[in-house]
C-alpha cells in the first residue's frame, strides 16, 4: 500500500476551504459543466480557499486528449484559474484519473481485504434476466446479493468457465442520512441503493469509487456539483466508510439545480445551445458569460445583474443557490453581453474583434487595416451584442468589389430614392472637408429641411448605397471612413443602377 492511501484527510474546525471541479470530458464543456466549474472557483476565492481542478478520464474509449485540451482551454478563456491540476501541479496530484489507476486498485483490495466488498461473478445476461424478474414481481430492480456468500462449487465453476468478477461493495442495511447545504436533509433507504460495482472485470474503476478515493486523498471538504448526481451521494459515503473516514470528516455536499430550456425541460440540443464553444463562436465574452451563468441558481442578494467576476467572488455564498430549477434566458444573456461590450475600453474592443475580422477574412491584419478598424469601433459598440456581428457590420470598408446586395437593389431603385441619391451627390461633391460634422450638415439640410423627407426615408437609399446593406454603424461616421473618393464613387454606381 501507499502511503497516501493510509491517511484520510479530517476536515476539522478551521481546515481550509478545498472544492473540485472534476469533469469527464467526452464532449466540448457545455453551459450546466461551466456553471458548475464556475461555482466552485467562485467559492474558493471568496472564503481564500483551494480551487482543485482534477480530470475524470479513466474511460478512454469516451474520453480524448482532444476534449481534455478543450476543457482545459475553455477554463482559461472564462478566466476560472485553478490552484490544483493539469500544467498547475500540486501536492495531491496527479491530477489525471487515469494517472492514479494503482491508487483505486490499492484501495478496491483493502474493501475486499475489509470484507467491505466482494467479487462478484455473475454474468451481463445474468443481471439483466434477475433485473426483468424483479420487475414483473413489482420489486425495485437492482443488484440482488448473489454473490454476496458465494459458495466454493459456484466459485469453482465460475473460474472453470473463465469468468473474471468485477468488485462491489456490499451496502448495509438501513438508510444514509447526510445534509446538502442547498436541499436541507436527504435521506435515501438502502432497499433502493443495491450493492454498486466498484471496479470493472477488467480492473478499470468506476466512477464511485475514484471519485470517493480522490476526494478523501485530495482533501476536498465542499462537494458541489449538479443535481444529476444527488442519488449517487450514499455509494460515495459508503466509500468513505470504508476508507475509515468519521462521520464529521465527511465533505459537505451542496448539489445545484438543474438549467432549464426555453420549454423548462431539462437543457439540450433540442431546446437551446448547451456548448460553450459556440457561445465563444458567436462572440459572446467571457466575463459576460460567467455572468449570467452565477445568475441561474443564485442571485447577490438584490436586483443587480451586472456583475464582474472580482464582485462575484466577494458575493458568493452556497447559502444563496436556489434549489430550485434555473431557466435559460438567451435574451438576458444577450443584453448582459451587450452591456460588456460596451463597457470595454476602445483598445480591449479591438483586442476582442481581431480574431473575428481575420477569421472572416475581412482584414489581412496590416497596420492600416487596424487604424481603420480601431477608428471604426467607437461607431458600433452601442449597437451590437455580439462579436460575430462586427465583420458584417464593417466589411463595406474593407471589400475590394463592393456592390448591393440583390436583395436590397429594389429599395434604391425606386424613383424617390433615386432622386435623394441624386441630390446627394451634388451636395456632398463639393464638400471641401470630409469630416462627419460637415457631411451630416449638408445632408440634412437638403434632405429633410429643403425636401422634407422623414430622416429614416432620407438617408435609408443612402446607406444602402454605400454601405451594401440597410443595417449598419451610423451613416454619416461611415462616409467620413469611407471616405470621400470611395463614398462618391458608390453613390454614382447606385444611380447607374
Amino acid at each position: 500500500m501507499t502511503n497516501q492511501i493510509t491517511a484520510p484527510f479530517s476536515t476539522a474546525t478551521g481546515k481550509d476551504i478545498r472544492v473540485r471541479f472534476c469533469p469527464s470530458p467526452t464532449g466540448t464543456p457545455h453551459v450546466g459543466l461551466v456553471r458548475t466549474a464556475l461555482f466552485n472557483w467562485a467559492y474558493a476565492r471568496h472564503t481564500g480557499g483551494t480551487f482543485i481542478f482534477r480530470i475524470e478520464d479513466t474511460d478512454r474509449s469516451r474520453v480524448t486528449d482532444e476534449y481534455i485540451a478543450a476543457a482545459i482551454d475553455t477554463l482559461k478563456w472564462l478566466g476560472l484559474n485553478w490552484d490544483e491540476g493539469p500544467e498547475v501541479g500540486g501536492p495531491h496530484g496527479p491530477y489525471l484519473q487515469s494517472q492514479r489507476l494503482d491508487i483505486y486498485a490499492e484501495w478496491a483490495a483493502r474493501f475486499i481485504e475489509q470484507g467491505d466488498a466482494y467479487y462478484c461473478y455473475c454474468a451481463p445476461e445474468e443481471l439483466e434476466a434477475r433485473r426483468e424478474a424483479q420487475k414483473e414481481s413489482g420489486q425495485a430492480p437492482g443488484y440482488d446479493g448473489k454473490c454476496r456468500s458465494i459458495s466454493e462449487t459456484d466459485l469453482a465453476r465460475y473460474q472453470s468457465e473463465g469468468r473474471e468478477p468485477v468488485i462491489r461493495m456490499r451496502m448495509p442495511e438501513g438508510s444514509t442520512t447526510f445534509t446538502d447545504v442547498i436541499r436541507g436533509d436527504c435521506t435515501f433507504d438502502h432497499n433502493f441503493v443495491p450493492d454498486f460495482v466498484l471496479v470493472r472485470a477488467d480492473g478499470s474503476p468506476l466512477y464511485t469509487l475514484a471519485v470517493a478515493v480522490d476526494d478523501v486523498l485530495m482533501e476536498v471538504t465542499h462537494i458541489l456539483r449538479g443535481e444529476d448526481l444527488l442519488s449517487s451521494t450514499p455509494r460515495q459515503i459508503r466509500v468513505y466508510q470504508a476508507m475509515g473516514v468519521k462521520e464529521a470528516d465527511y465533505p459537505l455536499f451542496a448539489h445545484l439545480p438543474f438549467v432549464m430550456g426555453a420549454d423548462n425541460a431539462k437543457l439540450s440540443k433540442r431546446n437551446g445551445e448547451t456548448s460553450i464553444a459556440w457561445y465563444r463562436e458567436q462572440g459572446f465574452l467571457p466575463e459576460a458569460l460567467c455572468n449570467y451563468l452565477a445568475l441561474l441558481g443564485w442571485s447577490p442578494g438584490d436586483d443587480r445583474e451586472n456583475l464582474t467576476l472580482a464582485e462575484l467572488t466577494e458575493l458568493f455564498t452556497i447559502e444563496r443557490v436556489n434549489s430550485n430549477p434555473a431557466r435559460f434566458d438567451m435574451k438576458k444573456l444577450e443584453a448582459i453581453n451587450g452591456d460588456k461590450i460596451r463597457a470595454l475600453t476602445i483598445d480591449k474592443f479591438l483586442e476582442w474583434s481581431l480574431p473575428f475580422l481575420l477569421k472572416s477574412k475581412v482584414i489581412s491584419g496590416t497596420e492600416a487595416e487596424i487604424a481603420v478598424v480601431k477608428s471604426a469601433l467607437p461607431i458600433i459598440q452601442e449597437r451590437i451584442i455580439k462579436l460575430s456581428e462586427i465583420p458584417p457590420m464593417l466589411n463595406f470598408l474593407f471589400v475590394k468589389d463592393f456592390s448591393v446586395a440583390e436583395d436590397e437593389v429594389s429599395k434604391i431603385s425606386d424613383e424617390a430614392s433615386q432622386k435623394i441619391l441624386v441630390t446627394t451627390l451634388s451636395k456632398v461633391e463639393g464638400l471641401d472637408t470630409w469630416n462627419t460634422k460637415e457631411i451630416e450638415e449638408v445632408l440634412r439640410g437638403a434632405l429633410i429641411d429643403e425636401m422634407g423627407l422623414k430622416p429614416r426615408v432620407a438617408f435609408s437609399a443612402i446607406r444602402i448605397a454605400v454601405t451594401g446593406s440597410h443595417i449598419s454603424p451610423p451613416l454619416f461616421e461611415s462616409l467620413e471612413l469611407l471616405g470621400k473618393e470611395r463614398s462618391l464613387a458608390r453613390i454614382k454606381a447606385a444611380i447607374s443602377k
